[in-house]
């Protein structure tokens, strides 16, 4: 069970056998910076490697998910390249998309609570969540059009999501849309009146994802991933492989043994019986 560091920008801490990451710029609603986008991509590897944690919940601090990138931070550029010479800013940019990769690729569940503005790389990172808990300040879009740039690293994720036409309509608006919209095109599964009611629908959530089996999690979630850059077939033939697998494992025979004897599967906790649990709600 691994201790995590103290982060500048971001907090990361855990609750039994869940981890939270908290945006932690308040005072800029929680808008990226490139140090920001190290550390998200820092604790995101943390996470990844340790095996007592069951599920990963994001969240912004002072009620916002995060408004895209810091303006502030990018209007601060350096000097252009000699000609012929690479632009060294676009290697850091970059890195912002490998990090919502890896957050896209995590093998746990993800699930995003989201108040306030979730916009360009915030949007991004709600869409790389399996579970989405909307309350109703939140917003979604990719506005930065509007100032001149564009969200580079967020759009395979956003229209894997949503699908193309609508993300063809909100990057040549930049029309930034609100809960109940979030909510019919599919970036959200659940919209809360209240802060209490989001945390009841988290609670439930994470229950139920206890009650899976996390080799079994980690393999649907790849398989569902492939389902967007593979063919049928490919697909098709990497879920008998898997399938075959899991069937294999020891712990999944005793998960359909405990399931005909009407009794839990072993990997099935509680928040008292998880790693570190102590009996209090996550």
């Amino acid at each position: 069970m691994s201790e995590f560091p103290a982060y500048e920008t971001i907090l990361l801490a855990r609750t039994a056998d869940v981890a939270r990451l908290t945006f932690n710029r308040p005072q800029r609603r929680n808008a990226l910076t490139h140090a920001m986008m190290l550390e998200i991509g820092d604790a995101i590897a943390r996470v990844r490697a340790d095996d007592s944690l069951r599920v990963l919940v994001l969240r912004g601090s002072g009620g916002s998910f995060c408004a895209g990138g810091d303006i502030g931070a990018m209007a601060d550029l350096p000097p252009p390249p000699a000609a012929g010479q690479a632009d060294p800013l676009v290697a850091p940019y970059r890195v912002f998309g490998d990090v919502l990769l890896a957050l896209n690729d995590l093998p746990i569940p993800v699930i995003s609570i989201v108040e306030g503005p979730a916009v360009g790389g915030g949007f991004g990172m709600v869409c790389c969540s399996d579970v989405v808990i909307l309350l109703q300040s939140a917003r979604f879009g990719i506005p930065e059009p509007r100032t001149g740039f564009i969200p580079s690293q967020v759009l395979p994720f956003i229209a894997r999501r949503i699908g193309e036409g609508p993300l063809r309509e909100l990057a040549v608006t930049g029309r930034v849309i609100g809960a109940p919209e979030a909510l019919a095109l599919g970036i959200g599964r659940h919209l809360c009146e209240t802060h209490d009611q989001a945390n009841v629908i988290l609670h439930v959530a994470i229950a139920d994802i206890r009650r899976n089996s996390p080799a079994a999690l980690a393999a649907v979630k790849r398989l569902v991933l492939a389902c967007a850059t593979k063919r049928d077939a490919e697909v098709l033939d990497d879920a008998a492989v898997e399938l075959v697998a899991l069937l294999r494992r020891p712990d999944t025979q005793a998960g359909m043994k405990a399931f005909f004897n009407k009794q839990a599967p072993p990997w099935a906790t509680s928040d008292a019986d998880a790693p570190g649990g102590s009996g209090r709600k996550p």
